[in-house]
């Protein structure tokens, strides 16, 4: 599937702001799943952005506006090929205890120990055994058990949490958004010695259903040894697959923010973000 993609971050303040500075995370990954085959960043006032890659591999973007400015509009250009799930590298079977023994688990302790949003409190603990009750299976069966476990007991309520809940906290409340609900997610996984990272992007949606969100979404990638991460999404309880653009990878939200920054002036008046996500005729090449 062949994507095209604008993301507009708008910010009108009330007043004049100066010294500002930001750092931004937009720029589609490129991995066996997806190619980001363009990807422009228009900044206004006019200002050079500078980038490099982050420790997980995400691209960032950073640039600063001195002068006094009003509004500030962050805009994101990109089209991205995916490759079809059917297309894809089988996720293999591997049982827990190879996966505790591999050599790769190792290599990713920050995924499977606590984080700022997911903290690895009893809750979580008691919360993965019980939706694993019948049993462990192999790593991927119970990602994807705890996965549809979240989707049937939580509700999907937006404004009901904010973009500071913790995992344990949208546990309590058993409802929240892409965000919370990748965020337990992960407690689950990683409360049973499951490598796990939270993954930020887009979700192409031609035939909106229940629960179904275009645009901005979030959801996780577990780790397998021999395979490497396999995306799930419990928000829709189903692998993400070709309607999905991957953006940034991390420990959780905290690392991935897509638009940061600071600034010396009056508070912010107003923020206005706009996603647009579509198929395009183009021809698909992957790398």
């Amino acid at each position: 599937m062949h994507l095209r993609i604008l993301h507009r971050t708008t910010f009108t303040y009330a007043g004049k702001a100066i010294d500002s500075f930001n750092e931004v995370r937009l720029r589609p990954l490129n991995d066996a799943t997806q190619h980001c085959r363009d990807f422009t960043l228009h900044l206004t006032p006019a200002t050079t952005a500078h980038d490099y890659d982050d420790l997980n591999g995400n691209t960032i973007h950073y640039f600063d506006v001195p002068a006094a400015h009003s509004q500030l509009i962050i805009e994101a250009h990109s089209t991205v090929d995916t490759v079809p799930l059917a297309d894809r590298a089988p996720v293999p079977s591997v049982l827990s205890a190879d996966l505790a023994n591999s050599l790769e688990r190792e290599m990713l302790a920050e995924f499977y120990t606590s984080s700022h949003y997911v903290p690895l409190e009893v809750e979580l603990w008691r919360e993965a055994h019980d939706a694993l009750a019948d049993g462990r299976g192999d790593v991927w069966g119970d990602v994807r058990r705890l996965g549809s476990h979240i989707y049937r007991t939580f509700a999907y309520k937006p404004k009901a949490t904010g973009v500071n809940t913790r995992a344990n906290d949208a546990l309590k409340l058993r409802m929240g958004v892409c965000q919370d609900f990748a965020h337990v997610h992960l407690g689950l996984c990683r409360s049973l010695g499951i490598p796990a990272r939270y993954v930020s992007g887009y979700f192409f949606n031609s035939t909106r259903r229940p629960r179904e969100v275009e645009a901005s979404h979030a959801w996780i990638e577990a780790y397998l040894p021999g395979h490497g991460w396999a995306a799930y999404d419990p928000t829709h309880d189903r692998p993400a697959d070709h309607r999905y653009v991957k953006v940034a990878v991390g420990r959780d939200y905290a690392d991935i923010r897509p638009v940061n920054g600071t600034y010396r002036g009056p508070p912010t008046r107003s923020l206005k973000v706009e996603v647009t996500v579509r198929e395009t005729t183009a021809p698909v090449l992957v790398t």
